[in-house]
């Protein structure tokens, strides 16, 4: 069994950045241990060995032993005789899935954990045009396995002027994006086979893919984007037989892959033999008129694409795909039989609707999002200066940067507030996150503004709690 690890010149590459402080194996140890909070080092990797860390850093071997003692004794290291020390998360915690609500529940409390707001106005009337269509298909039984022709046939279309062609009878409609996860996991994963995922990342693609018989792996990301160098050594030393990524606006950081990173990314893959599933659901969801990207599957004949219209139009539009190599759709067709027997025709007609009259529709979309987006964005940036984080291009959430590890605590102490927060470590594959926080903006400006109040006040609470001062010296960055 493959072991990942961690060389010494890529560790000193993320502790040494600044001269260390005295003394140095405390402060050795205590950037090491940031980076296992930070998700950045994972659960069960392999650290260097003493004497090759000293050597790199250029400090004594006593010193390196001292810090490593520290972190063991911290719980943040595990020894394993004759193997080495071994990344371990003591905080972790298995983090409940807070079901989406409104926003402004019946309690009073605000809703922060669901990406996703009201329907668009134009809604209602393709609602009301596919009621007048739904006759038409009343005369049949209802079961469509692989889903309306008709929608198939827009998808290919709009895939297709994407720059990754595609045939209808390459398409399975599902019901949202989650159904088309769980379908794709359990035809494609035998139990034990390990899938690499990007973490953070979208919590309960983790979970989907946990049930389906994957282990999981993490290859860690950031706002900052992908590290294709680290990518490449993710597959070399775990051979995954799936790799799960979001390359557009990556939930939960809002990252957005570039065309490079995309080729390299794609190389990597198809070199290591391992199959993409490419999750699309935010896609649609550009903010700043950016012109879209080559999709990733473009690049990888092999890759499955799934996607949703429940993002980009409505959550109560619980419409999604899959969108596969032609091999790939039968037995995927028959998998999912045993799951479920297709997706409401009457939401198909819509959805169908919806991607022939698209620009309209998202239109709205996007000019109320980014207000939105840049609206919370500078509510935090006055009340909350400390908090730091990159604007998005595009998506439905902020990631939040802490200046300390309150990440669990402030979601437990924001329910006596009147608001629900997820926090960071729900979106961790291997551990880590504590230090953040994802905020969707997908409610009204009003309830944002409230929202924003109501999570200063719980910063503070928390921060009198654990005898700290909640104002900081950092002004939040805010990075276009």
């Amino acid at each position: 069994m493959s072991t990942s690890w961690v060389s010494a010149p890529q560790l000193r590459d993320r502790v040494a950045a600044t001269p260390f402080l005295a003394p140095v194996y405390r402060d050795l140890a205590e950037r090491v241990r940031l980076l296992v909070v930070d998700g950045r080092l994972t659960h069960g990797l392999r650290m260097p060995s003493e004497r090759d860390l000293a050597e790199i850093l250029q400090l004594s071997r006593s010193t390196v032993a001292a810090a490593y003692t520290q972190l063991r004794a911290d719980g943040y290291l595990v020894a394993r005789q004759g193997s080495g020390n071994f990344v371990s998360v003591p905080h972790s915690r298995v983090v409940s899935t807070h079901l989406p609500g409104p926003f402004g529940e019946e309690d009073g409390s605000i809703g922060m954990t669901c990406a996703s707001g009201s329907a668009p106005a134009a809604l209602a009337a393709h609602f009301r045009a596919a009621a007048e269509r739904l006759p038409d298909l009343l005369g049949g039984s209802g079961y469509l396995p692989d889903g309306l022709e008709e929608l198939r046939i827009e998808l290919a279309a709009w895939f297709t002027g994407r720059g990754l062609r595609t045939d209808p009878d390459q398409l399975i409609i599902t019901a949202g994006a989650l159904s088309a996860l769980n379908i794709v996991g359990r035809c494609l994963l035998s139990a034990g086979d390990k899938v690499l995922l990007e973490s953070p990342t979208y919590s309960n693609a983790i979970d989907a893919l946990r049930h389906s018989g994957g282990r999981t792996v993490a290859y860690p990301v950031s706002a900052a984007g992908w590290d294709t160098a680290g990518f490449e050594q993710a597959l070399r030393q775990n051979s995954p037989a799936l790799a799960y990524l979001i390359p557009e606006y990556q939930n939960p950081t809002g990252a957005w892959m570039g065309e490079d990173e995309r080729r390299g990314i794609a190389r990597s893959l198809r070199r290591h033999r391992t199959r993409a599933i490419v999750d699309e659901t935010l896609v649609e969801l550009s903010l700043d008129g950016e012109a879209p990207r080559t999709p990733l599957a473009a690049h990888l004949p092999d890759a499955v694409t799934i996607g949703s219209a429940s993002k980009a139009f409505w959550g109560g539009l619980r419409i999604g795909w899959i969108r596969a190599p032609h091999d790939l759709v039968r037995p995927m067709i028959e998998t999912r039989a045993a799951m479920d027997l297709g997706a409401a025709p009457f939401e198909q007609l819509v959805a169908a609707r919806l991607l022939a009259d698209r620009e309209t529709v998202l239109g709205q979309q996007r000019t109320r999002l980014r207000e939105q987006r840049d609206h919370l964005a500078q509510r935090l940036a006055e009340t909350l200066p400390d908090w730091q984080l990159v604007l998005p291009a595009g998506g439905l959430t902020l990631w939040i940067s802490l200046p300390d590890e309150s990440s669990s605590r402030l979601a437990a102490a924001a329910h006596s507030h009147g608001v629900v927060v997820t926090p960071g470590p729900r979106f961790y594959v291997g551990g880590g996150g504590e230090r953040n926080l994802r905020l969707p903006y997908t409610a009204t400006e009003t309830v944002l503004t409230e929202a924003v109040e109501r999570l200063a006040a719980v910063w503070a609470d928390v921060h009198r709690r654990h005898g700290r001062s909640a104002a900081g010296s950092q002004t939040m960055d805010l990075i276009a």
